[in-house]
Formats: C-alpha cells, sequence, structure tokens
C-alpha cells in the first residue's frame, strides 16, 4: 500500500502539503485532483523518488516497480514502436544481455535469458506495442515512422502508450487524456478499467475520472482527503459537508433565487425559451453541485450582444479543405441565436476544418457562405494560445481592446477568471497553459459575441474552471458550436449533435453512448476496409442488391481463405512449440557436450514463438474481417 504519514512538503518558499495523510491500498484506482499549483505533479515526484518529504513519512512497497507518462521527449530518432517497446526497460535489458551472449556463445545464459523473455511475454512484445498504438490513434504506417517526425500532442500519446507498455505495479498518470481524441479517451478508459495494479491518476476530465476510479483524493489548503467513489460522488460528498456552512447555503440560495426570478420572466417568451430552459438545467443540477464549488475562484458571464441577426451564419453545399484537397463535401448549416451544437466525429474527420471555415481562418473552397449583419464570433483554438503578446499583462490585453473602459472594471471582470491584485499585472510569459486558455477565454467573454465557436476550449483547465464554463455557457444567449473531448462539457451544453465522418456533415440521432457505440462500428469498417458502394448504390433494387451481394460475397471468399491458412499453420506452429518444449524438458539437453543442440533449440523456440504471435494477430485480425464484412452482406441480403 501507499501511506504518508504526517507528511510535510515543500517546493521553494511555498508549501504545498502540510501534515498531510493519505492511505491508498494496492489495486486502488484513485484520482488525484486539486486547484493547478496545489501540489498534485510535487507528490508524484515524491512517489517517484525525485523528491523528499520535508518532513513525515512517505511508505511505499520496495519491489513495487513504478510507471509514470513522461511530459518530455528526449529519443526523436526512434522509430514509434521501438520507442513505445523501451518502456519496458526489463525487456530491453534481457534483450541487450541475450544479444551479447549469443555473439560470445555464451550457451548457459542464452538458455536462462530466452526463459527470462519467456517470462517477461518478450515474444509477444512487438504485437502489444502495436496494439497501444492502434488504440491511441496510431496507424501502421505511423507505427514506422520516426518520433522526431510526430507534432506534440501526438509524442504525448507516444509517451502515455511507453508507460502502458511498462509492466507495474503502480501507474502514475499525469493528465493523460489532454491530447487526446473521444475515440482513444473511451479506449483508455477501457484499458484502464483492466489494469491490474494501483493507479493515481491526474486528471481534469470528469467523466473519465468517474469510469476510471473507485477513489479520489482531493488536494485542498494543504491537506489530502480521500473520498469513496469517482468523481460525481466527490463532488455530493464534499457538497453535503460543505452545505452545513451558512456561507454556502447563502451563495446557493442567491444563485437559485436569481436563476428562478428570469425563469419565471423569460419562460413564456419564445425569443428566451432556449435560454430559460438551459437555466432550468442549470438550476435541476444547482442543488447537487454548487456547495461543492462554492470556494471556486471563478465566477464568469460572456457578456450579452447588442445585437443579433437570424440566421446568424449560413453555409450550404460548402466544399472545404486545403488548396486542392478536399476534406468535406456538400456541407449545410444554419446557425440561430440559441443553438447549441456538438461536433462529433473520429480524429482527423475535419471537424477543426468545419470550425476554421466557420470562423472565417478559412475560407470555403466553393459553396455559398452567408454572415449575418450583426454577427459577432468568439473563437476559440489552441494556436490562439501562442498568438497572445507574451510581454503584455492581462489588464493590458483587455485594455487594447476596451480602452475607453475604467481600471477597475477591467479588474473586476478579470477576477472572475481568477486574475487577481498582482496577477493582473504580470506579463503573460510565464503563464501556466490553463492561465493562458483563462485569458483567452476572458477576452472572448468581453467581446460580446453572439456566436462561440470553441475547438477543445477545456484543454489545460483544471476541474473548476472547466465547471465555471459549462454554467457560463448556459446562460449564453447566442449559438454555440463546440468540439470538445470532455463529456460533461458537451452533455451540459449542447442540445443536439452533428456527426462530422466520411467527408460529410449530417445529424447525429443519440447520445454519447450511442456516439461510443458507433465509433466502435466505425474502428472496424475501417479495418475491415470495406468498399460499401455496390451496397449503398443498391437501395431497394433487387437486381443491384443480387449485385451488392454478389460483391461482399466475393470479398469474403479470400478473406476466409486466409483465415483458414493462418489457422492451420498456428496449427502446426504451436505443435512444433509443444515437442520442443517436450525436449527442453529433459535435463540431458543442457550437459555441456549438447550446448550446440541446446543453442539451436533454444534460437528454434524464439523464432517459433514470434512466428506464433504474428500468425496469432493476423488471425484475430481477419477474423475481425471476416465478422465486418458478414454484418455488410447480412444488411444487403
Amino acid at each position: 500500500m501507499i501511506r504518508l504519514q504526517n507528511l510535510t512538503l515543500q517546493r521553494g518558499p511555498q508549501r504545498l502539503l502540510e501534515n498531510a495523510e493519505l492511505t491508498l491500498h494496492a489495486g486502488h484506482k484513485a484520482g488525484l485532483i486539486g486547484a493547478n499549483g496545489a501540489g498534485k505533479s510535487s507528490l508524484f515526484a515524491l512517489l517517484r523518488g525525485e523528491l523528499t518529504p520535508d518532513s513525515g513519512d512517505c511508505l511505499l512497497p520496495g519491489d513495487w516497480r513504478i510507471a509514470h507518462m513522461r511530459q518530455e521527449v528526449d529519443t526523436l530518432d526512434r522509430l514509434a514502436v521501438d520507442y513505445v517497446l523501451d518502456g519496458d526497460h526489463h525487456l530491453r535489458r534481457v534483450q541487450a544481455e541475450l544479444a551479447a551472449a549469443e555473439q560470445g556463445h555464451d550457451g548457459a545464459a542464452i538458455a536462462r535469458l530466452h526463459s527470462e523473455l519467456d517470462s517477461a511475454d518478450g515474444y509477444t512484445a512487438d504485437a502489444r506495442a502495436r496494439k497501444l498504438l492502434a488504440g491511441l490513434g496510431f496507424d501502421n504506417a505511423q507505427m514506422g515512422q520516426r518520433v522526431g517526425d510526430f507534432s506534440g500532442g501526438w509524442r504525448m500519446r507516444l509517451n502515455l502508450a511507453q508507460a502502458l507498455m511498462c509492466p507495474s505495479d503502480l501507474l502514475l498518470l499525469d493528465e493523460p487524456t489532454n491530447h487526446l481524441d473521444l475515440d482513444a479517451i473511451l479506449w483508455l478508459e477501457g484499458w484502464l478499467q483492466s489494469y491490474p495494479g494501483t493507479l493515481l491518476l491526474i486528471s481534469h476530465d470528469r467523466d473519465f475520472l468517474d469510469a476510471v476510479v473507485d477513489h479520489v483524493a482531493h488536494v485542498e489548503q494543504r491537506k489530502l482527503t480521500l473520498y469513496r467513489g469517482g468523481y460525481s460522488a466527490f463532488e455530493r460528498t464534499r457538497a453535503e459537508r460543505l452545505a452545513q456552512q451558512q456561507q454556502a447555503y447563502e451563495k446557493q440560495q442567491a444563485q437559485r433565487a436569481h436563476m428562478e426570478k428570469y425563469i419565471a420572466r423569460f419562460k413564456a417568451q419564445a425569443t428566451k425559451a432556449r435560454q430559460a430552459q438551459s437555466r432550468i438545467k442549470a438550476l435541476e443540477r444547482m442543488e447537487e453541485l454548487s456547495a461543492a464549488h462554492v470556494d471556486s475562484p471563478f465566477d464568469f458571464v460572456f457578456r450579452e450582444a447588442d445585437k443579433i441577426s437570424t440566421p446568424l451564419l449560413s453555409l450550404s453545399e460548402g466544399r472545404l479543405g486545403y488548396g486542392d484537397k478536399t476534406i468535406l463535401q456538400q456541407v449545410k448549416l444554419s446557425l440561430v441565436p440559441g443553438a447549441r451544437i456538438g461536433l462529433l466525429g473520429p480524429n482527423g474527420a475535419g471537424k477543426s476544418t468545419l470550425i476554421k471555415n466557420l470562423s472565417a481562418e478559412l475560407q470555403p473552397l466553393s459553396g455559398s457562405l452567408t454572415r449575418g449583419e450583426n454577427l459577432v464570433i468568439g473563437y476559440f483554438a489552441q494556436h490562439q494560445l501562442d498568438a497572445l503578446d507574451d510581454k503584455a499583462s492581462p489588464l493590458l490585453h483587455l485594455q487594447r481592446i476596451a480602452p475607453a473602459e475604467r481600471e477597475q472594471t477591467l479588474r473586476d471582470f478579470l477576477g472572475g477568471f481568477d486574475f487577481r491584485g498582482p496577477r493582473c499585472d504580470e506579463p503573460v510569459v510565464n503563464f501556466s497553459g490553463g492561465e493562458k486558455a483563462r485569458l483567452a477565454l476572458a477576452l472572448i467573454a468581453w467581446g460580446k459575441p453572439n456566436l462561440l465557436l470553441l475547438d477543445e476550449p477545456t484543454n489545460h483547465l483544471d476541474l473548476e474552471m472547466r465547471l465555471a464554463l459549462t454554467m457560463a455557457l448556459q446562460e449564453f444567449a447566442g449559438a454555440v458550436v463546440v468540439v470538445s473531448h470532455d463529456r460533461h462539457l458537451l452533455k451540459s451544453t449542447t442540445d443536439e449533435f452533428l456527426l462530422v465522418a466520411d467527408g460529410r456533415v449530417a445529424p447525429f440521432d443519440g447520445d454519447l453512448e450511442d456516439y461510443a457505440r458507433w465509433l466502435v462500428d466505425y474502428r472496424q469498417r475501417q479495418t475491415a476496409a470495406v468498399v460499401a458502394a455496390p451496397a449503398a448504390g443498391a437501395g431497394n433494387d433487387k437486381r443491384g442488391q443480387r449485385q451488392a451481394a454478389a460483391a461482399l460475397r466475393q470479398q469474403l471468399a479470400p478473406h476466409k481463405k486466409a483465415a483458414d491458412k493462418l489457422e492451420a499453420e498456428l496449427g502446426q506452429v504451436q505443435a512444433k512449440l509443444a515437442a520442443l518444449e517436450e525436449r527442453l524438458g529433459d535435463s540431458g539437453i543442457y550437459e555441456a557436450a549438447r550446448k550446440d543442440e541446446l543453442r539451436q533449440a533454444l534460437a528454434e523456440q524464439a523464432q517459433l514463438k514470434a512466428r506464433e504471435a504474428e500468425l496469432e494477430e493476423g488471425w484475430l485480425e481477419a477474423l475481425e474481417t471476416l465478422e465486418a464484412l458478414q454484418r455488410e452482406l447480412e444488411a444487403v441480403v
């Protein structure tokens, strides 16, 4: 187990933990949450042995293997799959020693090291690494590329895969979902749910925490408090405790009275009905949540636009892309005040391309895009954080767009984004990613937009800021189009989903659970590489259906033959392995006189095991392809 006793931890002049206590039993999966700068990453460094306590004890078993997700990449020339395999240090050591033993013709060492390699699942390591990479969104071609060829976000995915590759008793993950799309997040949830060791996870994604962890450790006021259950259970438990405080109660009642007054006033007005419904949703959630976040440093709204147009923006027959490359075709979209749209779709399908065209950062390759006379867009994207002036303070950024406004008014507004006192006047050059994201949102909120285009707005934001953004979006009177891997934000702020996939944008009739199932189906279709055109063209025409079915049966035959061939060869290899392992079970083969026979047998065993792993993987892939084709055939027939 992990035990922290009377632990005090200090970094420079700042005391992060003071007389903190925590006990985590083996096999627990715990989320570590708290405000930015509270000491979460420092606690990880302490557990890894990179820091020592200023006082108290940090106790964990000495034989535990610890794996963690690194935040930097220092090897750019390694191939992606080799970089992931490097995460298994024991495997790499055995492989290196085995190569040296074979070069030195040391039979005894070769025998011992082959046994170690088998115990470390070394013969299946390459296949396991590739499965991790596939789960995190890499295709076969990318697995053979250099690490240096990938962007920063994809390098972080490689670091995550490397951490998962390492056999471990304790796994430390710091914001693993920051650079993942929803597809990869769902895969990672499943992987972590089946992880047998102890997990300590820093995350600001509440749905991810709910799906993975069974405890939450909250860093607050230099103490650690352990709550049983996921993030939602933590919220409820903490809310019950804080609701006993009079200050929390009074603030909650004031917020409820304000919302109830708005609902009563505007519920019957058609132009305000959607906003009233948003406040009703917020009111329903407030009883459970507000007390848990009563001490949040964030409290802001998007200032209401002076004028509004209907529609705000209209796109018809849009062909969107870059240069000669078309990403999306025949896009039709009309945005009216009050629209709440979430964009869904696999990575690279064109969600950001669509938002960039709506924001005028890109122009459609063809089609008609009409903008309302009074359209004011608030556009948030990750690259805009880099566009902030490093030498300017938050106050100066706001003064540049509101030169006539009183300074105190601007300071009060920035305070809602937790820029207070001296922090208002500090240059942003040393700000964290979260602070820069908050400032970018503050500038958008001040600008009185009537259309918000948000591309992954929650990256780098902590849980409290995510909740404040959710509440502000619920009260926003204009239209919202959002791309996000934060499922709670999508569920709480959108009324409809559009699916961006296969070069099209279409309404998605379902919720996020339906989308998760759609993604599984989509991956299977991609793996099978089925050409669906014959089936699509058949329609209700019986002749066309027969042609489509015949085409699919024609595709089935070679795949069935390939699967049968792989299965037969796998059986032969396994029979040879069984016979060989029987030979190796004979103690006489380890005598000095038979060292050449032993060396040859061990080498043959290594080759057969590697071939067995390849055949198993190929056979399973062939079966998946067959199943996908069979489903297509059943749908046509």
